[in-house]
């Protein structure tokens, strides 16, 4: 099987940096479960387990004092478990997994992913992180694949709130900017010709046409600006042939219904 490629603690650290509203608690339970399912021993295992509820419990509730005591012993008493079985030697099962839970319950979100991915799906650990950052209408499956698509987590976070913000566009045109935003191509000046797609009122037929534009067809490109040369709309026919997307619409609404 081919090895994933592992992405540095920085780098899952710009996750946290990008919401104000990120989830301590929700990143935790989250991860926490998908390293746990991961530990080969039982007696481990539930170690682990009793020290990620009791955090996960302070994180939810983090005025608790009593909650706050549990958990910091809870994950001190796993830290020397894991030390203690590090300095002996043949054990039968991997530490990985417990060294990552450590870090995570020490709230080194970071370097816990970083450690989970060498035994967890990119994809799994990167849904967890995009479920923590509590955005209101966010896109997250359009996110998650951009990152696993190899994009930063700025574009893909932007994109992600982009698709979410229009989610009222149509179908056809939702397509479109998903198709945009996985290659990188999704920028303000994008956004803000497209949305002008979304209020064109287009009819089934007149929205194929303006996908096929802005597909960039050059033959539907040049029969659409000779059309709209013939309706007195010289700037709008050149503006199509350049590429721009504020004359797509205009085109598309033009074409006989």
């Amino acid at each position: 099987m081919t090895q994933q490629r592992r992405h540095p603690a920085s780098w899952w650290a710009q996750f946290q940096e990008a919401s104000e509203r990120f989830d301590a608690a929700y990143l935790t339970e989250g991860l926490g479960d998908l390293i746990l399912a991961k530990i080969a021993s039982p007696l481990l295992r539930r170690e682990a387990e009793i020290a990620t509820d009791v955090q996960v419990r302070h994180l939810n509730k983090p005025n608790s004092h009593e909650l706050g005591e549990r958990a910091t012993k809870g994950v001190e008493r796993l830290i020397a478990t894991v030390e203690r079985l590090g300095e002996r030697s043949g054990e039968a099962f991997s530490l990985d997994e417990p060294h990552a839970l450590c870090h995570l319950l020490q709230g080194r979100y970071g370097e816990a992913a970083e450690e989970a991915e060498a035994f967890v799906k990119t994809q799994s650990i990167l849904r967890v992180f995009v479920g923590a950052l509590r955005m209101e209408r966010f896109d997250g499956d359009v996110a998650v694949k951009m990152l696993a698509a190899g994009q930063p987590p700025a574009a893909a976070l932007h994109s992600g709130q982009v698709i979410g913000k229009y989610s009222w566009w149509p179908n056809w045109l939702l397509t479109i900017v998903t198709e945009r935003a996985l290659a990188g191509q999704l920028d303000d000046d994008t956004v803000s010709a497209l949305d002008r797609c979304a209020y064109a009122d287009l009819s089934p037929a007149q929205a194929r046409i303006a996908r096929r534009l802005l597909a960039g067809e050059d033959a539907l490109v040049d029969a659409s600006a000779v059309r709209l040369e013939g309706l007195g709309e010289a700037d709008a026919a050149e503006k199509l042939r350049k590429g721009d997307l504020t004359a797509v619409a205009l085109a598309a609404r033009l074409i006989p219904i």
